[in-house]
Formats: structure tokens, C-alpha cells, sequence
């Protein structure tokens, strides 16, 4: 139904569901405080939300394939996006602008993440390599 869901732990109801995407949503991870979601959607978008309201805070557009994965970085400053363009891209969940984009794979980049400290990233691909 394109769109991600935050469940109670306790009683297993649907507390919010984050609604916006116009394509599957594949990953929602947690920011560090708990107060903000990013998802990843292959309607080639990854939306950041608040879970306090449900309400979409930003939407970072750049990838031109699906959106497989997304991550905070540890300080919650940045977000790192992973496609089947081929790309991983960094960008500031302040200004929701694209810093960086991380070009080099020849497949799919299913998966993207952050060094514990933030200063590195690592990417998994259907090219056979991280």
C-alpha cells in the first residue's frame, strides 16, 4: 500500500502510518532519538518523517531507480540512500540537498551504511562487491 507503518511493541496496533510514497517502500530505519523515520521507496524517493506526527519532513529526489535502503548517520546530520541506479548518495537532513554521490558500482547498490563514527560508508551490490 506504498507506505510504512510504526507499531506498539506492547499491543501490536498500528500507532501511525507514513503516507506519501507512490511506490513500494522497501526499508524505514529510526534516527538515533528515535523522533524522525527514514524510508526508501522505489518510487525513486527516500522521505524523511516525523514520528511524532506521521507528517513527511522532507523528500530527498535525485536517484533515478528504486531507493532500496536508507540510513541516519550517527550524529543524525546526514542520511545515506542506496539505488538500482547504481549509486549511494549522502544528503543533509537539514536542507534535504544531495552532498555526495558515491559512483563506481556496475550493479544494483542494495544496501548502504555508516562507520559508527561517521566517517566512512560502506555499499553492498549485485556487481559482487562491497
Amino acid at each position: 500500500d506504498h507506505t510504512a507503518r510504526l507499531w506498539s511493541t506492547a499491543s501490536g496496533k498500528c500507532l501511525l502510518a507514513f503516507v506519501g510514497h507512490r511506490g513500494w517502500v522497501f526499508a524505514a530505519t529510526f534516527s538515533q532519538d528515535g523522533q524522525q523515520v527514514i524510508t526508501a521507496s522505489a518510487d525513486h524517493t527516500a522521505k524523511l518523517w516525523s514520528t511524532a506526527s506521521g507528517k513527511c519532513l522532507l523528500t530527498f529526489v535525485g536517484h533515478q531507480d528504486w531507493v532500496s535502503s536508507a540510513a541516519f548517520s550517527p550524529d543524525g546530520q546526514q542520511v545515506l540512500t542506496a539505488s538500482a541506479d547504481h549509486t549511494a548518495r549522502l544528503w543533509s537532513t537539514a536542507s534535504g540537498k544531495c552532498l555526495l554521490a558515491f559512483v563506481g558500482h556496475r550493479g544494483w547498490v542494495f544496501a548502504a551504511t555508516f562507520s559508527q563514527d561517521g566517517q566512512q560508508v560502506i555499499t553492498a551490490s549485485a556487481d559482487h562487491t562491497a
